[in-house]
């Protein structure tokens, strides 16, 4: 599971980075041919998010944030899908902004999703104990007297 959440993380990173571009380019007036890609990759990363947030469920990671990145994921597509249409106008930037910032918000739960996936998998790994106290700087003899 880690190879696989590694691989989310790293087409998350090139999906986003390239939404950003694509975004800054929308913005200034240009590319506009290119947004079918822009959504493409738009799904992508959602999908992502989602599929991060199953392999963090299935390692133990908190439901909390398994929910969180689920529900996130929901509402980044549909927020995607709708934008051009809220608030359109001399205020429509404040929907653009905000359109950024749940895509950033998104890439940032797959970031750390996967590090929990990771972390997870190589405390399981190692025979470590598994929950809050298993992070990386968990003492491995916590309690024991050297």
């Amino acid at each position: 599971m880690r190879t696989a959440s590694s691989v989310l993380q790293a087409v998350a990173g090139i999906a986003g980075l390239t939404l950003i571009v694509l975004g800054v380019l929308f913005w200034m007036g240009h590319a506009y041919q290119l947004l079918s890609l822009h959504m493409g990759l738009g799904i992508v990363l959602v999908l992502a998010l989602w599929v991060q947030a199953v392999l963090a469920a299935r390692t133990g990671v908190g439901a909390g944030m398994v929910v969180f990145a689920l529900i996130w994921g929901a509402v980044v597509f549909a927020f995607g899908m709708v934008q051009t249409r809220i608030l359109p106008g001399e205020y429509h930037w404040m929907i653009r902004v905000l359109h950024l910032v749940f895509g950033i918000i998104a890439m940032q739960l797959v970031g750390r999703l996967g590090m929990r996936v990771r972390g997870s998998a190589a405390s399981s790994a190692d025979g470590s104990r598994t929950g809050r106290e298993a992070g990386p700087f968990a003492h491995p003899h916590r309690g024991s007297r050297s």
